[in-house]
């Protein structure tokens, strides 16, 4: 037992990514680590990078920086979006010693011989083609809920994004195996799974590519909805063009989906949704909004909008920002455009200003914050259930509700990772929910 080797782990971006560190996490014990929390000392540590979020080679400069300064004989190697997009610029990060790309990061050990350290970053990273197999992945003893991967990879061709080229066509697990993933979730007292994938409503696309639908994103629902053992599932960021009528029904009557929808918007013009050549208008996407509402009335909507992409006017900023205003949503992700390279955008006229792009940005992160208080006032004095997080956060635990209202009370550590069922009293001025508790749920 002595032998055995520490590895920590940092995960940047999705929760894709925190399902597929706990995967590598494990194929890494089975190989003789031990896994340890990246704080502390370590023999190695590994570090899954994105590459949507802004600043991308900063925040992986900050993060081999604290793994070196905890450890600076430390083996560090880098694995995921970045990592496939621009191995060579992190192999050239001073303390790095491993690059993996898309289809090399789940054979991490493979590569791996004794964690000396090596003078040079060393890469091994495919062509962006041959990532066309599935690796299943869970997240699990991270936190109280679960991530699971259902779908790798898009076919999707929208002009900002990097994603196909980091991570290949679309491909989904087969259900069987989604099935038996979430059993052995449901198998260690956690109380909610989360559904994860790069294009989960794409759902169905087989293996190498394999165009011939299997099974669609419903059945796979319908079938997880079946799964002993689980209290909540929760469908992650899903297409609107991609999520059916027939899905929104089955999910308002369903035993275990949550009323919890996140639908990416990115524009309310529909000339920036043809410039972004997203695959709807924004018609459909009030449809959707429309249909959840009409047999969700509680539930909790959420939306990805993007800010300063080229091409994007005054108007066209002002059409979304009311677009959003006047639609019954409960909260904005907002992301501010930035350019990548390989990408269309990239090249295309009518740059707005950075000036430009954060004014728009804070001005549509205060709607997000109007949009959140109203969905949160609506809720007050109605019955809803809490699952409790495990942090003590300045002496409070949290808890989200079914429908994604954070809530909060004194902390207790009995609460954590339990369910319970609650009336919301009033909102904090840290923004979350008071309560009283109603009675605890086995």
């Amino acid at each position: 037992m002595e032998n055995r080797k520490k590895v920590a782990f940092y995960t940047l971006g999705c929760k894709l990514n925190f399902s597929e560190t706990s995967t590598i996490a494990r194929n890494l014990q089975d190989e003789g680590f031990d896994r340890v929390d990246f704080e502390e000392v370590a023999d190695m540590y590994v570090i899954n990078t994105c590459s949507v979020t802004e600043n991308a080679d900063k925040q992986f400069k900050q993060v081999v920086r604290k793994a070196m300064k905890l450890n600076d004989k430390a083996f560090v190697a880098a694995v995921g979006c970045y990592a496939q997009l621009k191995p060579e610029e992190l192999a050239a990060v001073d303390g790095v010693d491993l690059v993996l790309g898309a289809t090399e990061k789940f054979k991490l050990a493979d590569y791996i011989n004794d964690l000396s350290k090596n003078d040079f970053g060393e890469v091994h990273s495919c062509e962006i083609a041959e990532a066309d197999f599935y690796v299943g992945s869970y997240s699990i003893g991270d936190r109280t809920r679960a991530f699971l991967k259902v779908q790798d990879g898009c076919d999707y061709k929208c002009t900002y994004c990097t994603i196909p080229l980091a991570r290949g066509i679309s491909r989904s697990d087969e259900l069987e195996n989604v099935l038996k993933n979430a059993s052995e979730i449901s198998k260690q007292n956690i109380k909610e799974i989360v559904l994860t994938g790069v294009n989960i409503g794409d759902y169905g696309k087989g293996e190498f590519g394999n165009k011939k639908h299997e099974h669609t994103f419903l059945e796979l629902v319908q079938e997880l909805d079946k799964v002993e053992g689980i209290e909540r599932l929760r469908i992650s960021s899903i297409e609107p063009n991609l999520l059916k009528n027939e899905t929104i029904e089955f999910v308002s009557k369903s035993r275990t989906f949550v009323p919890h929808f996140h639908i990416p918007l990115q524009s309310g013009s529909n000339d920036i949704l043809k410039l972004m050549k997203r695959r709807y208008q924004r018609e459909v996407y009030t449809e959707r909004v429309n249909k959840i509402r009409e047999v969700m009335p509680q539930a909790c909507i959420g939306v990805d909008v993007i800010v300063g992409f080229p091409g994007e006017t005054d108007e066209h900023f002002l059409e979304t920002y009311h677009f959003l205003n006047d639609m019954d949503i409960s909260y904005l992700h907002v992301f501010t455009y930035s350019e990548r390279d390989n990408t269309e955008a990239a090249e295309m006229a009518g740059v707005v200003p950075g000036n430009v792009r954060a004014k728009r940005s804070k001005m549509m992160r205060g709607l997000s914050v109007k949009k959140r208080r109203a969905f949160y006032e609506s809720q007050l004095g109605t019955n809803r259930t809490v699952l409790f997080e495990s942090e003590n956060k300045e002496g409070y635990i949290h808890g989200f509700t079914e429908n994604y209202v954070k809530v909060k009370t004194p902390w207790n550590p009995e609460l954590v990772n339990t369910l319970h069922e609650i009336n919301l009293t009033k909102i904090d001025e840290d923004g979350s929910v008071r309560m009283d508790f109603i009675l605890a749920l086995v």
